[in-house]
């Protein structure tokens, strides 16, 4: 099992820097929708299940996100935002 999480991890870092910020865009439109459907007109248990689906989804793109820029990509992100 430790292998393949290892396989996993190499495979995400050879991907490239805007792979990685695209993966963590999609995190954060997850993260908003997930919390925009509480507005929608279903039942509780319906918004319940949604809300699972997709904050699970925002933190699964969250961390592969993290894990594709890597540290020196988050380095690199953060000096981007600092200029601004």
């Amino acid at each position: 099992m430790k292998q393949l999480i290892q396989n996993i991890k190499q495979w995400l870092s050879r991907l490239s820097f805007r792979t990685g910020v695209i993966v963590l865009l999609c995190c954060v439109l997850c993260y908003i929708l997930s919390f925009a459907q509480m507005a929608l007109p279903i039942s509780a248990s319906a918004k319940s299940a949604l809300w699972v689906v997709l904050f699970g989804l925002a933190k699964t793109f969250q961390y592969g996100g993290l894990t594709i820029l890597g540290v020196e990509g988050v380095k690199r992100l953060k000096k981007r935002f600092k200029r601004r």
